[in-house]
């Protein structure tokens, strides 16, 4: 098989690209970030291809916050036509092009004419799905700003979704809001995430004499932080942290004020080497989203033996089970998060027994390698190719 990928950045695109790249399918990868960021990944140079004209722009504006929402709108859209448009006219003869969500919509029509399977690869739920969601929390936090999203990129996703032959995602809460919106059941496949297991293993114990909360990712209102520190307040245990770790969107500026921070701190970013050692530390690790693909960095508390209290929206139902390696609560739930720590809390026997199972589970998961074979799968499947 030749396959064709393109992405935006970066993101899970190339631990796929490596793994097409080992079994001898990938053909090229396109991406918008410029090779001097993309060789740390570790693909040949002739494998890959990049249009970083606008994205690049793009995105250290938005870094420096000079950026206004119209002029970031409209960048994110002229690059997804531009990119299109350039790997159209690239794309070489091959089985099957994958393509972030939002990208390759020309590119995949002209390829299904010649012949060839298009995929769309989406990291998250179906994006009307994901929009009422972030909607509907701005309103309730009377937020204003990041609350829409730019209706042209809704609509062409949505042609995506229509045009493509099929769609993967990495949790079964994804695939159902496509299920939802009048897609075909066959027509979306479910692949989870992989770890790095060589990245992320157990290297500390938790301290005896506090109980460690510990939350990791963007801090936005998408992804249930509310939630978070609501059920943080509630919880009575001795000792108790909770450490956040991740950068604070703009959004949250007036709603952060309004929420008890008491034992809270606020870590910022930080290189992801230094994550093990945040997450070995930990009693557990809170994943309180309202909408989620899957979100990676439960895994990776996994293979650092911390336990993980996940929504049913976080894409956790595909990594764990409830009550066994960490818990499942419902989503806007700050009592049931409260009670699942306090639970944690109380009873040291129980961490030490999700620790083991946190372990035992991630190594069951088989890495990155797992997932490259179960893409190697679909892509047989669908190509028929050998």
């Amino acid at each position: 098989m030749k396959i064709v990928q393109a992405v935006f950045g970066v993101f899970h695109h190339f631990e796929l690209a490596r793994e097409l790249d080992r079994r001898g399918h990938l053909e090229k990868i396109y991406s918008t970030w410029p090779w001097q960021r993309l060789k740390r990944e570790g693909l040949p140079r002739e494998k890959v291809e990049t249009f970083p004209w606008l994205h690049t722009p793009d995105f250290l504006l938005n870094r420096a916050h000079i950026s206004p929402r119209w002029l970031s709108d409209h960048l994110g859209y002229a690059n997804a036509l531009a990119f299109d448009r350039w790997t159209e006219r690239r794309i070489p003869h091959c089985d099957a092009f994958i393509a972030i969500s939002g990208a390759g919509l020309r590119t995949g029509v002209r390829l299904q004419q010649r012949g060839g399977i298009f995929i769309c690869d989406r990291g998250s739920t179906h994006i009307r799905h994901r929009a009422e969601i972030v909607k509907a929390e701005h309103v309730r936090w009377g937020v204003t700003e990041g609350a829409d999203d730019d209706p042209r990129d809704l609509a062409r996703e949505e042609a995506i979704y229509q045009a493509a032959d099929a769609i993967t995602v990495p949790a079964s809460h994804a695939r159902r809001t496509f299920v939802e919106r009048g897609i075909p059941p066959e027509k979306i496949h479910v692949i989870p995430y992989g770890v790095l297991l060589d990245r992320f293993s157990k290297v500390a114990d938790p301290p005896t004499g506090s109980f460690e909360v510990l939350y990791v990712g963007r801090i936005d209102l998408a992804k249930g932080f509310t939630d978070l520190l609501e059920a943080f307040a509630r919880l009575r245990v001795p000792g108790k942290r909770l450490t956040v770790v991740g950068a604070v969107m703009p959004e949250m500026r007036t709603v952060l004020p309004r929420l008890p921070q008491e034992n809270v701190t606020f870590i910022g970013s930080v290189p992801q080497a230094e994550l093990p050692g945040y997450m070995s530390r930990s009693h557990v690790m809170v994943m309180p989203s309202l909408d989620e693909g899957m979100a990676l960095v439960q895994g990776q508390a996994l293979a650092c033996g911390c336990p993980v209290i996940a929504t049913t929206h976080s894409g956790g139902e595909d990594l764990l089970t409830d009550g066994v390696e960490g818990f499942i609560v419902p989503v806007r739930d700050p009592a049931a998060l409260a009670e699942r720590m306090t639970e944690l809390a109380d009873d040291p026997e129980l961490q030490r027994r999700m620790s083991e199972a946190a372990l035992h589970r991630v190594r069951a998961l088989g890495g990155w390698t797992k997932y490259g074979d179960a893409w190697e799968s679909l892509l047989h499947q669908l190509t028929g190719k050998p």
